[in-house]
């Protein structure tokens, strides 16, 4: 663990930081959040006008940005992505796997070929391929973190997002497996699992009332996340204060994927003013 403060501690001060799919969403809100931390950032993604005004708001808070265009769909451009994070930086202390595309969507005998090869190749070989090109820059200090960004799909089945969900689950996989094999070489590998939260991937649902309310319902915090709250449970695993923490999947949902009565039971409970319909015996 590095010296300081314990609030120095939660900061990424001179930290060297690849952020992808961060031209929106989760992604751009862990980029402005690194930055305000003391991080420089290379910023990758397929939008370059997007990532370019991110690079505005990284530069805001005075810190260096690196705009890198690349579709992960193709694997083969992950050691080009990082070559250019790395040679625009200077280095790479922590990466975070944050692309990431939903392409099927429905029941799992009518899922097509190619959208579900899709998902898997952007959603893990795109990490894949990543932390494989990263890997000997985040060991050279010493010190470097992994944050992959799943989701609480990925911690149990989930109908109709077949694909999604066993995208998600194998990141898990992969941070546990990357999390022992790098351990030795001082690099942490952690994932990262949020819930429902308002970004572009979410719009259909959010801006359903009919749809919007049921996936409310299904969060005991009753609300959705906002992506500055991702982006500060990833500041948190990418920093000096999680120096201890490696092989997690931190879930950040609102108490979803611990919520085992579910809404329907809730409900019931809550109209009873808390008293157990169930006798002893």
């Amino acid at each position: 663990m590095r010296g300081g403060t314990v609030v120095e501690r939660f900061g990424l001060a001179g930290r060297r930081a690849l952020v992808t799919g961060a031209s929106r969403g989760i992604g751009r809100a862990v980029a402005v959040a690194f930055a305000e931390a003391g991080a420089d950032v290379a910023l990758a993604a397929r939008d370059v006008e997007a990532l370019k005004r991110v690079a505005e708001e990284v530069e805001g808070h005075g810190r260096s940005a690196v705009v890198i265009d690349c579709d992960l769909a193709d694997s083969a451009r992950a050691e080009a992505m990082v070559k250019a994070a790395v040679d625009g930086l200077g280095g790479l202390d922590v990466l975070v796997n944050n692309a990431g595309v939903m392409r099927c969507v429905g029941p799992f005998t009518d899922l097509d070929e190619a959208d579900w090869a899709a998902t898997l190749g952007v959603n893990v070989g795109g990490a894949v391929a990543t932390c494989r090109a990263a890997a000997p820059f985040l060991a050279a200090g010493g010190a470097g973190s992994v944050v992959n960004v799943a989701s609480i799909m990925g911690l149990g089945g989930m109908p109709f997002a077949a694909s999604y969900a066993v995208s998600k689950a194998a990141l898990i996989s992969l941070s546990q497996a990357l999390a022992m094999e790098w351990a030795a070489h001082g690099v942490r590998v952690n994932a990262l699992a949020p819930g429902w939260t308002h970004t572009a991937k979410t719009d259909a649902v959010s801006g359903d009332p009919a749809a919007f309310d049921v996936a409310v319902a299904s969060v005991p915090a009753g609300r959705w996340a906002d992506p500055d709250e991702i982006a500060a449970a990833a500041l948190f695993l990418a920093s000096d204060a999680a120096s201890y923490v490696t092989g997690q999947c931190l879930a950040v949902d609102g108490g979803w994927s611990v919520d085992l009565a579910g809404p329907g039971l809730r409900g019931m409970l809550a109209a009873l003013g808390g008293r157990t319909p169930v006798g002893d015996g």
